[in-house]
């Protein structure tokens, strides 16, 4: 029976559009009635995921987010009081190596996470209107310079987006090429190349919080489409695609669902597979 699920945001629980289908409410609440506990592992901030906790109707009783790729987990009180109860940052110097070796070119656009903000450099216009669908805050940030960060809260992660995936590829090449033994590299949402440090993602840190609330691995499912979710798939007792996930993804995965993002596919797996008698 799966206590724990684990959940990706984009292109898994959220509709393309970022709104979430009413079926997926529907299951979630029934899974958390029944005692589970419902999770959001992604590579945004946990501050961002706020709106998606209301909306699900889990902003009633204390609740946890995993974010930054497995850079920190967040318990989350009703009334929005925040505590990170885990963190794994990024030290500052490499931050600044990863970001100057991904300016490969002049329209790579770059965020730069911190344990509390957002910065983006060089924002295109597809990455604002993503960003605002899915009601993430950020900073933008003019200059090339990263001296700011000396008076910021610790980097958590470095990412990078273009639309072209020979571009990404050759940002993670630049990357890797300098720094491979102090970085986890993962691709997201096909536009995002992201870098955490070494050894963090978002398998070990569910792993982690499973841990802390005292849940057996068995017992615990993850659900993903990309490859940033590979580790968490990967490292969960129950492993699930979604149908739009990619082919290294399903190749992973315990079970591949047949329905997608955009058909409620987390109710899906909660109602027909989860274990748990709704």
């Amino acid at each position: 029976m799966i206590q724990l699920l684990l959940s990706d945001l984009d292109e898994t629980l959220l509709n393309d559009d970022g709104t979430i289908n009413d079926e997926n409410i529907s299951a979630i609440k029934k899974f958390t009635d029944k005692g589970g506990f419902f999770v959001p592992n992604t590579g945004r901030s946990y501050r961002s995921v706020y709106p998606t906790l209301k909306t699900l109707g889990l902003d009633q009783k204390k609740q946890f987010v995993i974010s930054y790729n497995g850079g920190a987990i967040a318990e989350v009180e009703p009334n929005g009081e925040t505590k990170i109860i885990v963190q794994h940052g990024m030290q500052l110097d490499l931050a600044k190596t990863i970001f100057k070796l991904g300016q490969v070119q002049e329209d790579v656009d770059t965020h730069i996470y911190t344990l509390d903000k957002l910065f983006i450099h060089n924002i295109s216009e597809s990455d604002k209107k993503y960003m605002s669908e899915r009601q993430v805050p950020y900073s933008e940030q003019l200059t090339d310079s990263l001296d700011f960060l000396n008076q910021e809260k610790p980097v958590m992660k470095v990412i990078f987006e273009h639309n072209d995936p020979i571009v990404r590829q050759k940002i993670a090449d630049a990357v890797t090429s300098q720094v491979s033994q102090d970085v986890s590299l993962t691709f997201s949402s096909n536009r995002y190349v992201e870098f955490n440090p070494k050894g963090v993602d978002k398998g070990s840190t569910g792993l982690e919080l499973a841990k802390l609330l005292g849940i057996d691995k068995q017992n615990v499912a993850a659900i993903g489409d990309s490859l940033n979710d590979l580790a968490q798939i990967e490292k969960a007792g129950v492993g699930v695609a979604v149908a739009n996930a990619k082919e290294e993804i399903k190749l992973l995965a315990d079970i591949v669902l047949k329905t997608t993002n955009n058909q409620a596919a987390v109710a899906d797996f909660i109602l027909n597979y989860s274990g748990i008698s709704l």
